[in-house]
């Protein structure tokens, strides 16, 4: 016979007399009877609940005294009463589906997807403000949860079904983003996302991040991701019948304007042409993702481990432009290299201080043995002390 489970939601709310100070100096009655709790079922049965974990919602008739109070202890040699004391605490339990919770929505008819952080403590660099690769993680999530809420997911890693009947997944080969400003510990941001065609056998994945307070647009980025074959690792033409799950999902709309996006072909870096080179460079088995090849984030990193120092500290990462040229696997040894381009937007004006100019590096990621080359990416940086705004 087949069990069934009946969930029910229970709210306790503990009146706590305005002498509880003094009932507590006598015995332990109100905390026995905070232990013994009751509450009413549907039909109306009283039952008497076991000992479990529960937050309670406690309020007092009266001003009570603070916890130090309560105790009988002093705070600075002085009892502390609290005037506005009320302590309010929800014990109501939730059953709405965690999914409500982890994904966003459809806005504009269902081709824009819409979902909210919160900057985490570890998703920010040394001068407290989320970094790049957390962008580009939030970014990630934001477009695999649009491939599962618009109920195309197969059993791949943002696969549609038919993708993965065919043993197929999708990988970028470019990506560029423009970052205004980078938001703090605690900042909420708003990501909408949405797709189109790209070509004949290509998919563009465009993203815009908001302040979800202030509705700032604070960061664009566009991609261009192609077909892979999951055995083969081969790079293949779209199916029809994958045409077919993703046309309805097609956005006309660009998050960065023709005209200002980093469309240009990324210089190749030798060693006579690298300024730095960094080698020794280890993937490990926590870099790697469910396609069993290194996740595209993980580049950043070790791009940066060939920047100046000087220019990580100094300079904010306004801008960066990835071209993916091959896999890396765990096993693989990589160098990092880069060499400076230019300075940008150096100008002055009359009575005012020269403005520090901008910079603009090449970088590349190469295998270390055979010299393979894996990435190539451009960069632009902000000098930090200068009051300007980037305009994307």
């Amino acid at each position: 016979m087949a069990s069934t489970t009946t969930t029910s939601s229970i709210s306790v709310r503990l009146q706590i007399p305005g002498n509880l100070y003094k009932a507590e100096k006598k015995n332990n009655n109100v905390g026995l009877a905070i232990s013994n709790c009751y509450y009413h079922s549907r039909n109306g049965a009283l039952i008497k609940l076991k000992r479990r974990r529960f937050r309670a919602i406690a309020s007092a008739s009266k001003s009570p005294k603070s916890l130090d109070a309560i105790n009988g202890k002093n705070l600075n040699g002085t009892y502390v009463v609290d005037k506005k004391s009320e302590i309010l605490t929800d014990v109501s339990v939730d059953n709405s589906p965690l999914h409500a919770y982890l994904l966003g929505k459809f806005v504009e008819d269902r081709f824009v997807y819409r979902q909210t952080f919160i900057i985490r403590s570890y998703e920010t660099g040394p001068d407290k403000t989320a970094t790049m690769e957390t962008l580009m993680n939030l970014l990630q999530e934001t477009a695999l949860n649009h491939v599962t809420c618009s109920g195309l997911a197969g059993d791949g890693f943002g696969a549609t079904r038919e993708m993965s009947i065919r043993k197929l997944i999708w990988v970028v080969t470019r990506i560029h983003i423009q970052v205004q400003r980078y938001s703090c510990w605690g900042d909420v941001v708003e990501i909408d996302t949405w797709v189109d065609a790209e070509g004949k056998n290509g998919m563009r994945r465009d993203w815009i991040i908001r302040d979800y307070h202030t509705r700032e647009i604070i960061t664009r980025a566009t991609s261009i991701w192609v077909i892979m074959n999951r055995e083969t690792r081969r790079l293949c033409k779209i199916p029809e019948q994958v045409r077919h799950e993703v046309a309805p999902f097609y956005f006309h709309r660009v998050a960065i304007a023709k005209e200002k996006n980093d469309s240009d072909k990324i210089d190749k870096l030798i060693d006579q042409t690298a300024q730095t080179i960094r080698t020794g460079l280890a993937p490990r088995w926590s870099d790697m993702d469910a396609n069993q090849h290194v996740n595209n984030v993980k580049y950043i990193g070790w791009i940066l481990e060939s920047v100046p120092r000087n220019v990580l500290e100094e300079y904010y990462l306004t801008s960066m432009t990835l071209e993916y040229r091959r896999e890396c696997r765990q096993s693989n040894l990589l160098e990092s290299m880069t060499s400076p381009t230019s300075k940008v937007n150096e100008d002055s004006k009359s009575n005012c201080i020269k403005r520090m100019a901008d910079m603009k590096y090449t970088h590349m990621l190469r295998m270390q043995d055979d010299k393979a080359e894996i990435v190539r990416a451009r960069t632009q940086w902000h000098y930090k002390e200068s009051h300007d705004h980037l305009s994307i």
